[in-house]
């Protein structure tokens, strides 16, 4: 697949995805941009902002499979894994898949089930795969995880690990619309007879395929590279920091700003790029220390500050022509 018709096919399933969602274009960008990078979004949210709506209205653009995990306390890793049962005309155990097994799959109020369920939703990000009774069972390609969480101030929530939230390459806010676009949410339910809106599926499996590998073409020049690792080198580093951004967020920020960039059109990454999406990367992995906390510090600072203190590299004349 081409630039351009990359870029048109992309262009496509936003807008396509916003004649039925509410939503900044700009956050839906940040979502395709983990989805491109075959990474993971962490949405954090109140009840009631779309966030539902916007998963299911892309993997009805996709043309892929969805599945809703509402997570509770009591809810089981078996419940979304699936479980082996026992076949008595074939005297065998046999696999009956949960929800898990479905391209799309929005993990709602993650931050309400117990460690236990939250570490095997764990291997499925990281391994595209689950375990039960000892056997492996592979998840279907793609495999992209919307995770939701109330903010933590909410009753019965828990912060989630820093492991688990390391699996995410991004996360980010859907935030209330603004008046205009809210009067227009009205609008569009009042000039329909159906709760849900039909939307035209933009893509293929042979499609979806090609945009995912898309990015894997994009130039990183040497410079830049090198910009990507001393922002989140850096981060380890600050005194208000006790865990800085660990190598896999590094790794997620160059695959995220390849992908970003070719959302942009580029068939290269610039500095630019790099910095669009270290914000939504990087913040969710630094954990601050007490004295930070208690000052008042955001983490969003840190990362603010880290990309303000590093110098911005040049592009070879090659990369920008």
């Amino acid at each position: 697949m081409d630039d351009p018709q990359f870029s048109n096919v992309c262009r496509s399933i936003i807008d396509e995805i916003s004649s039925v969602v509410i939503i900044d274009e700009e956050v839906l960008v940040k979502i395709l941009t983990g989805f491109l990078a075959d990474g993971h979004v962490l949405l954090e949210d109140v009840p009631g902002t779309g966030k539902t709506l916007t998963a299911q209205t892309l993997a009805d653009v996709l043309g892929l499979s969805f599945s809703r995990v509402q997570f509770t306390p009591d809810l089981l890793p078996a419940d979304i894994t699936g479980t082996e049962t026992f076949d008595e005309h074939s005297n065998s155990f046999e696999f009956r898949p949960g929800p898990l097994f479905a391209n799309i799959v929005l993990a709602d109020e993650l931050n309400r089930a117990s460690p236990k369920t939250q570490a095997a939703l764990l291997e499925a990000m990281e391994e595209r795969q689950v375990t039960v009774g000892g056997e492996s069972y592979q998840l279907p390609s793609p495999f992209f995880v919307i995770g939701t969480q109330n903010p933590t101030e909410s009753s019965g929530t828990f912060e989630l690990p820093e492991a688990q939230k390391d699996r995410f390459m991004i996360k980010t806010t859907l935030g209330y619309p603004d008046a205009d676009g809210e009067l227009e949410l009205i609008d569009r339910r009042a000039n329909r007879r159906t709760r849900r809106e039909r939307v035209e599926r933009i893509s293929d499996s042979l499609a979806i395929e090609q945009l995912r590998n898309a990015p894997e073409g994009v130039t990183v020049e040497r410079t830049v590279r090198q910009y990507v690792v001393s922002i989140a080198r850096e981060t380890r580093t600050d005194d208000r920091v006790a865990i800085g951004v660990s190598p896999r967020g590094t790794q997620r920020l160059f695959e995220a700003a390849r992908a970003y960039a070719a959302l942009s059109g580029r068939d290269f990454v610039t500095p630019d790029e790099v910095k669009a999406v270290a914000r939504p990367v990087l913040t969710h992995r630094i954990v601050l220390t007490s004295d930070a906390r208690m000052s008042g510090v955001q983490k969003l600072d840190v990362v603010e500050d880290v990309i303000a203190e590093q110098p911005v590299p040049k592009l070879s004349s090659r990369s920008t022509h």
